[in-house]
């Protein structure tokens, strides 16, 4: 089994949010809205948490790429929240955003013309990160 560890992020979180107003307001709100989360103290949330943390560690598959699978699903489903955060976990990884764009293509194949609204967003965040 191969091992698995913590990816190794290159820019913090705070240096995103300094970059960019859409990532800014999407971390405060996500980080305001856990902590509600962790008041609850759910057996279950957690466990779940833990999973979901665990899918997107350094493994066989470079965590860089679980982003854009991350990106490519939830682009798929149609989740905003979702496609902001693998959009700033790439980001954060060091994914260019050409890869980027060209995993938002790939959404766009599988998921069809209603993945559109949500791809003009997602562009729009890769334009405040990337410039």
């Amino acid at each position: 089994m191969t091992e698995r560890k913590e990816a190794t992020y290159l820019l913090t979180e705070k240096q995103v949010a300094e970059k960019s107003e859409i990532a800014r307001r999407f971390l405060e709100t996500r980080t305001r809205l856990n902590e509600n989360v962790e008041k609850a103290d759910n057996f279950l949330v957690k466990r779940f948490y833990n999973i979901d943390h665990n899918t997107y560690l350094e493994g066989a598959v470079p965590a860089k790429y679980k982003e854009l699978m991350g990106l490519v699903a939830s682009a798929c489903l149609r989740c905003d929240d979702c496609i902001n955060y693998h959009i700033i976990q790439a980001y954060r990884l060091g994914v260019n955003r050409s890869e980027q764009e060209e995993a938002i293509n790939v959404a766009l194949v599988v998921g069809g013309s209603i993945v559109i609204p949500h791809l003009r967003r997602a562009y729009e965040l890769l334009g405040e990160l990337y410039g």
